[in-house]
């Protein structure tokens, strides 16, 4: 991040959540990355225009490798590929397992996806692996040593396999009342990675990132609606009530 408005405001909500902070990189030049975020009052989609100074970015040299080791899950993004892989193989190294987030193609991808545990990918970036199909793209995901590939769809959830000739295991999305749902996907993945630390089974981790995706699409904003504990209970409990009584 810079030293400006925007980064405050980015870190405030994170430090009133006791998120460790000390391995943020600021840099004295360029601005925190922003962007506009245009929601539509009537279905909560948004289009998004970003704004990225190539002067704020995380290179490898920047990184906390002993924090890295230390941890017991490492999610990454695509958007600083040399940083990624870096991060990536030296999470691999120490037995820490790894989560992709990305939503497009990028350099270097194959050679992130071979240490990666998790790839949790967009429609759109599984649609380009499978050649147009985003089933394909998601068993192109799976090989090598991935341990399950997950592609998001939005409201139709999403799709999961793990590596072989296994099934598809398809999860569905949660019907709320839909206001905002920027932040869905990231939210998706910390619903994922916290099924993941409590040892849940992939069909459960998946309900639960759905869950969590799905209020987090009910305030307006990325983190508004972010649930509490009790909150995303009350959701699972709801599906469980509704799937046994259509049986």
């Amino acid at each position: 991040m810079g030293r400006d408005r925007a980064a405050e405001t980015a870190l405030a909500p994170l430090r009133a959540a006791g998120v460790d902070l000390r391995d943020v990189c600021r840099f004295d030049t360029g601005h925190t990355r922003r962007a506009l975020v245009k929601v539509d009052a009537d279905t909560g989609g948004r289009e998004i225009f970003p704004d990225r100074d190539s002067r704020v970015a995380v290179a490898a040299g920047n990184l906390a490798f002993g924090r890295i080791e230390a941890a017991r899950v490492l999610l990454v993004d695509a958007e600083d590929p040399e940083a990624t892989l870096a991060a990536a193989r030296h999470a691999r190294s120490a037995g820490v397992l790894t989560v992709l987030d990305a939503d497009a193609p990028v350099p270097k991808l194959e050679r992130i996806l071979e240490v990666i545990d998790f790839p949790i990918v967009s429609r759109a970036l599984a649609e380009v692996l499978g050649n147009g199909s985003a089933e394909e793209g998601l068993r192109v995901l799976a090989q090598g040593s991935t341990r399950l590939a997950v592609v998001t769809l939005g409201a139709e959830g999403c799709l999961a396999v793990a590596p072989g000739e296994g099934p598809v295991i398809a999860s569905p999305a949660f019907e709320v009342q839909v206001r905002d749902t920027t932040g869905a996907g990231d939210a998706f993945h910390a619903g994922f990675i916290s099924a993941l630390l409590e040892g849940r089974r992939p069909l459960a981790a998946l309900r639960i990132a759905n869950a969590v995706a799905a209020l987090n699409c009910t305030a307006l904003g990325a983190q508004a609606g972010l649930p509490t504990r009790e909150k995303l209970a009350n959701l699972l409990a709801a599906r469980e009530h509704s799937d046994r009584g259509d049986k």
